[in-house]
């Protein structure tokens, strides 16, 4: 008996030790393991299922074609990093396949990723909350009286603008709760606005008989659609079940007008929309945690929430770009082929909607490859440029960049290229990859297409100028014109450039910093 009870203390000691040291390896894995390569790891694990999936479900032209392994690869990486450039037709995929597809994107869009980075913020605060807890159960009149203090001393702090950090527990205790309140703020901003489009994009097709006779000669689902050309939009993705994209819709002026919110909440005004929900939550509850949000985003750490100022001048500066590429579509495009057959009212909607989505989401109404190239060259500098970019002066800018001068004393910070020269880099790759169509299809294949779709795949957008067989110099009896992108006709080299390409830009946030080593006199 004596020999069993030792027997069973050593196996409890044996498992508490090894318990132990799990958890202590867990949290050195998730303190010493950089995000950057958490984010890469999970993006190309997401890519990868997804590829799989993609290939064991059959396409809906099965019988008559299947996408290669490659283009099925590349449709993957394209949904998960929310790039929505394509090599294969949309109308292949089957509904099944377009709902792994819409899976994707919606696991793969910033918002999503970043409520998952912020709840593992939330989990390393966990512990305070059960100490505080644990400490209100031993004396709840003690535990109450002095939150109630600490709270209100906090909030007068905060109104007084006064930002020293105390070092008692109960100000991480509420900087927990604040982060807590910031996960529900998100969780909710993310399935309301979402749930809220599905409904419209359903109710509009339901009532109006010609969207609804796209979807019917199309063989689309229209629940379908409406899920995945609204989760689409609010990731800033921009594919869409429809070979032609938007272009079968631009009659539609209702469903460009529900669409057009979902481009800008998801993704350029989400910063100052997100700040505007914490504000009038906190009017109604959880007030010092709302303006304990407010007032210290830096302590935070949520990469969405910025401060007051950047906030005010991203809404002018996004506001500021639409204005200027709505102005010169306008004056260029007017009278174009790309807009012929729309009244007045449908093409200046029209073209508000190609101009919200060349920043971004990627939808279109009129092949590009029509339009004229001072517009084009204006929207390839709209995508390469980061969604939250503001030419107006933040006074903070210096200071961070002080703070993290240090850190860029090590020798693989210093050799770091700017984004700049990583894109010409990949632009100069693909021109070798592609140099024999260069020289035979230059109609087609030129710098221009090329450079398009680099910064369009860079910036996640997911703009094409496509391919046609009629510029063909050369012409080829056996081409066949396609409805995908320009990507669709280069080289398997090429389009495994470009698969990199989308996934750097995915996480070019974490070079934003890069080539400050470099000094231009």
């Amino acid at each position: 008996m004596t020999i069993i009870c030792s027997f069973s203390k050593a196996s409890h000691h044996l498992c508490s030790s090894t318990w132990c040291l799990t958890s202590c390896f867990y949290r050195l894995i998730l303190v010493r393991v950089n995000s950057f390569f958490i984010q890469l790891c999970y993006f190309l694990s997401v890519s990868l299922f997804g590829f799989v999936v993609l290939k064991v479900l059959k396409p809906r032209t099965h019988d008559s074609f299947k996408p290669r392994n490659l283009d099925l690869f590349f449709t993957s990486v394209s949904a998960t990093t929310v790039s929505s450039m394509s090599t294969v037709e949309m109308e292949v995929f089957s509904n099944s396949q377009l709902l792994v597809l819409t899976i994707l994107m919606l696991i793969g869009g910033e918002i999503f990723t970043s409520m998952v980075g912020l709840h593992f913020k939330k989990s390393q605060l966990q512990k305070m909350e059960n100490r505080i807890s644990s400490l209100a159960n031993n004396d709840p009149s003690t535990y109450q009286s002095g939150l109630v203090m600490t709270e209100k001393q906090d909030f007068e702090n905060l109104e007084s603008g006064n930002h020293e950090t105390s070092l008692d527990s109960s100000v991480d205790f509420l900087k927990y709760k604040s982060i807590k309140f910031l996960c529900f703020v998100v969780l909710g901003y993310f399935i309301v606005i979402q749930v809220l489009g599905v409904s419209l994009v359903s109710t509009y097709l339901a009532l109006v008989s010609s969207a609804r006779e796209v979807l019917k000669n199309k063989g689309l689902n229209l629940l379908t659609f409406s899920i995945f050309s609204v989760v689409s939009t609010f990731a800033n993705c921009g594919f869409l079940p429809t070979n032609e994209n938007m272009v079968v819709f631009r009659n539609n002026s209702g469903l460009l007008l529900i669409l057009i919110p979902q481009i800008l909440l998801g993704n350029t005004l989400f910063p100052s929309c997100l700040r505007f929900c914490v504000w009038f939550l906190g009017k109604f509850f959880k007030r010092v945690e709302s303006n304990y949000l407010l007032k210290k985003t830096s302590e935070i750490g949520y990469f969405h929430l910025l401060p007051s100022q950047h906030s005010s001048y991203l809404v002018v500066t996004v506001f500021g770009f639409i204005i200027t590429q709505f102005i010169l579509f306008c004056s260029m495009e007017w009278n174009s082929a790309g807009l012929s057959g729309l009244n007045s009212y449908q093409k200046t909607i029209g073209v508000l909607f190609q101009t919200m989505n060349a920043r971004y989401a990627g939808e279109s109404i009129v092949d590009l490859s029509t339009i004229s190239s001072a517009v084009l060259v204006l929207f390839v500098i709209m995508m390469y440029l980061p969604p939250y970019t503001s030419f107006l002066p933040i006074k903070d800018d210096e200071e961070i960049y002080k703070k993290k001068r240090n850190r860029r004393e090590k020798l693989s910070e210093n050799i770091l290229f700017s984004q700049l020269s990583y894109l010409a880099i990949f632009i100069i790759l693909v021109c070798i990859t592609e140099r024999q169509k260069l020289k035979e299809d230059p109609l087609n294949f030129n710098v221009l297409n090329i450079v398009v779709e680099v910064v369009s795949a860079y910036g996640r957008v997911g703009f094409t100028t496509g391919y046609s067989c009629d510029r063909q110099t050369q012409p080829n009896s056996n081409c066949v014109n396609k409805s995908y992108g320009f990507s669709g006709k280069w080289s398997d080299e090429g389009k495994i450039i470009l698969i990199v390409v989308m996934v750097f830009g995915r996480l070019k946030k974490f070079n934003m910093d890069g080539g400050r080593a470099w000094k231009l006199l």
